[in-house]
């Protein structure tokens, strides 16, 4: 018998070694090394791999294309009965593609595959693996949900060659699997959920639906900090990488894409957890905006760029004084080293000092905001509540702050300001780089360049 082989697979980075190390060279993390077993090589696999290089799955010839001959036409999509999961997606699911949707337990992932295989099933030919659950605790699931059951072919079963054989006798349209982190391979010697399993079932389901022009949904697990489970080679296969965020005592979901072949990053949808399961929030903006009728003061509006839209969001911060000698920066939705970093723009550029001060900063609705236009409004919140001054409720800021003070532009500037003119804001502070030559029908727009000037239109 052929020796039985081990290499050792990075899990961060996907880089192979021969032997243990403490730190792996290619990304520079420590102790993400991991044991896996290698098939042994049968006698002429070289040999067939030669003879296959040149076609796809082994034999399938392959003729060299003109990039300009190749046809532009719009590749088709199947909707997947939610508005905000297909503007996700780009625009919905594409025949082929290999879409990973994570999140933490309880964020709703099964929920909403469950509910998209259901309505789906009425119309095309789906199938559902579950690998974590009995058919009728999935049965009981949907039935709690009030959903239509019937034309959803489910299957109960763990092992990758018994979910190929069984989805190339039913051909379904729409394949999903709950979860990627309990499949296995028969040839693979370790442990459903171990970085070999996950990669190389991957690997065998994606094939197939790339071969079939199969939909192919994968449930993923996440770790404590949030980052997918499992090796990272996964996100190099699937074509789409959708993250499911939400607290467990808030009734809202925010889906994000993080990774997508098909369409915009960073596209962001919206849900809202139900009795009935996930119900889509087709203004988000109206729902953040759910404030109390009392002025206070460090609350202010500003305008976020989500993929392809503007949303409205607001943002609280809270200042007091501090009896550590080392006073605490808290960001809930925010990055609290960019926190640290405005604090000193402030205290350089405009005057105020906030060192013995504590600062607690929040986005409301449990948002995460990653782009930088949220600068100017974070620090015009902050000097708020610093001199216990309410702001006007029909006020809205965006902007970019840079080091030196400067005011930055920002992308789709004109685009937030009609934004938020739509939901009755009256007054607007951006850059003047963003400063439109008319402003919208009831709206004034003050144009800054300094971060002085900003404070002094206040």
């Amino acid at each position: 018998m052929a020796k039985a082989k081990s290499a050792f697979v990075c899990t961060e980075c996907g880089a192979e070694y021969r032997k243990w190390q403490g730190q792996c060279t290619s990304c520079r993390e420590w102790n993400t090394l991991s044991e896996v077993q290698l098939a042994p090589s049968r006698p002429g696999a070289s040999a067939s791999a030669s003879h296959g290089r040149s076609g796809y799955a082994g034999g399938i010839s392959r003729d060299v294309t003109d990039l300009a001959s190749v046809d532009l036409s719009e590749v088709p999509r199947l909707s997947s009965t939610f508005g905000e999961f297909d503007r996700v997606l780009g625009g919905g699911l594409v025949p082929g593609s290999a879409v990973l949707l994570g999140g933490h337990p309880g964020a709703g992932k099964s929920t909403l595959l469950l509910q998209t295989a259901c309505k789906l099933a009425q119309e095309r030919a789906s199938l559902y693996v579950t690998g974590e659950e009995s058919l009728s605790q999935v049965a009981m699931r949907a039935n709690r949900l009030q959903l239509p059951t019937q034309g959803l072919k489910m299957l109960a079963e763990t092992s990758v060659e018994t979910i190929l054989g069984v989805a190339e006798r039913e051909r379904p349209e729409v394949l999903i699997i709950d979860s990627i982190q309990t499949m296995h391979l028969e040839d693979i010697a370790s442990a459903p959920g171990g970085v070999a399993q996950v990669r190389e079932s991957a690997a065998a389901l994606t094939r197939f639906a790339k071969q079939s022009n199969t939909v192919l949904l994968l449930v993923g697990h996440v770790t404590k900090d949030g980052s997918l489970a499992g090796p990272k080679v996964l996100e190099h296969m699937i074509d789409a990488s959708l993250l499911l965020e939400g607290d467990t005592d808030s009734r809202f979901r925010t889906l994000r894409g993080q990774k997508n072949r098909f369409g915009a990053v960073n596209e962001l949808g919206v849900f809202a957890m139900l009795e009935h399961g996930l119900k889509e929030v087709k203004n988000p903006s109206a729902i953040f905006l759910s404030r109390s009728e009392e002025q206070a003061s460090g609350s202010l509006v500003m305008v976020i760029w989500e993929g392809t839209r503007p949303i409205l969001v607001e943002v609280q911060a809270l200042l007091d004084d501090s009896p550590l000698g080392n006073p605490r920066r808290i960001a809930v939705g925010l990055d609290g080293n960019r926190l640290s970093m405005l604090l000193a723009v402030l205290h350089k550029h405009g005057g105020l000092f906030t060192g013995d001060q504590d600062v607690f900063l929040n986005v409301v609705g449990g948002v995460k905001v990653l782009e930088t236009s949220a600068d100017l409004a974070v620090l015009l919140a902050v000097v708020s509540s610093l001199q216990n001054r309410p702001l006007p409720r029909e006020l809205v800021v965006f902007g970019e702050v840079g080091l030196s003070g400067e005011i930055r532009p920002v992308p789709s500037g004109q685009e937030r300001i009609v934004e938020a003119a739509k939901h009755g804001f009256t007054r607007a502070i951006v850059p003047r780089g963003n400063a439109p030559k008319t402003s919208p029908a009831g709206m004034e727009v003050v144009a800054v360049d300094k971060l002085a000037d900003a404070l002094e239109a206040l």
